[in-house]
């Protein structure tokens, strides 16, 4: 029955993760690299990671001292308080006094969200969306935090797809292009249908609805960036934008 559950899909119970020998081994050492870390903030900011090459990292290790390490190689050239940031999640995501420093991550955000929103790539934005749906008992950053994650993870599901289909020829066909041109509906599952690409309204609606979220909210303007991003880096919204032509239904900023 144990192996049954160990294949399960499922997330495992509290009860599961205090016996479980990995969940130790990834926590091997950890409360002396946690006392390394500076909670000098601000003082952190013009700092710049040194280092020859940026290397980014793809899984993570056991070893907390090497996962460190190769984080840290993420972050040359750019400010120390982004990798204190990260550093941060790791410990979070290890179970390491999760209400303690959850509490450093929610104080770091709420007093330099202006800088970190600037300096994270999306990457580590999404991934401070996803600690914050983890830890918070706030139901409005659960859920923002939720949606910055799930369009994100969407946009990265069709652009891997269109790497694993060697779709990058983006040859529009122009026989389609007619038909939405000339009003017409065409189905795609579900009862949606194709976006008309030039004219559609639809972004536009979309981008004022985000307007609607409350300034003071942080996850709310994590979200409201990452829409932005996605249509100034290589995606669909950036692809749909440049083959838009009607000046009032423009969604970008």
């Amino acid at each position: 029955m144990l192996g049954l559950l160990r294949k399960s899909n499922r997330k495992k119970t509290k009860f599961e993760n205090f016996f479980s020998f990995k969940r130790y081994r990834r926590r091997f050492g950890i409360r002396s690299l946690s006392r390394l870390i500076n909670f000098d903030f601000e003082s952190q900011k013009n700092i710049i990671v040194s280092g020859e090459e940026t290397l980014y990292t793809h899984g993570s290790s056991d070893d907390i001292s090497e996962h460190f390490l190769s984080i840290r190689k993420e972050f040359i050239g750019h400010s120390e308080l982004c990798l204190t940031h990260a550093k941060l999640i790791i410990l979070l995501r290890r179970g390491y006094k999760t209400s303690k420093y959850f509490e450093v991550f929610k104080n770091l955000w709420e007093d330099h969200h202006k800088f970190l929103i600037q300096k994270l790539n999306t990457r580590w934005l999404i991934s401070a969306c996803d600690t914050f749906s983890d830890f918070s008992d706030n139901n409005s950053d659960i859920y923002l935090s939720i949606a910055s994650s799930l369009f994100i993870n969407t946009i990265k599901l069709y652009e891997s797809e269109r790497i694993l289909n060697n779709s990058h020829s983006n040859i529009d066909d122009q026989l389609i292009q007619n038909r939405l041109d000339k009003e017409e509906r065409i189905p795609l599952p579900d009862g949606m249908s194709v976006f008309k690409f030039g004219t559609d309204d639809t972004l536009r609606n979309l981008s004022w609805r985000l307007k609607k979220i409350p300034k003071n909210q942080i996850l709310g303007k994590i979200l409201c960036e990452l829409f932005s991003r996605a249509n100034h880096f290589d995606s669909v919204f950036l692809r749909t934008k440049k083959r838009h032509k009607r000046k009032k239904t423009s969604w970008w900023n």
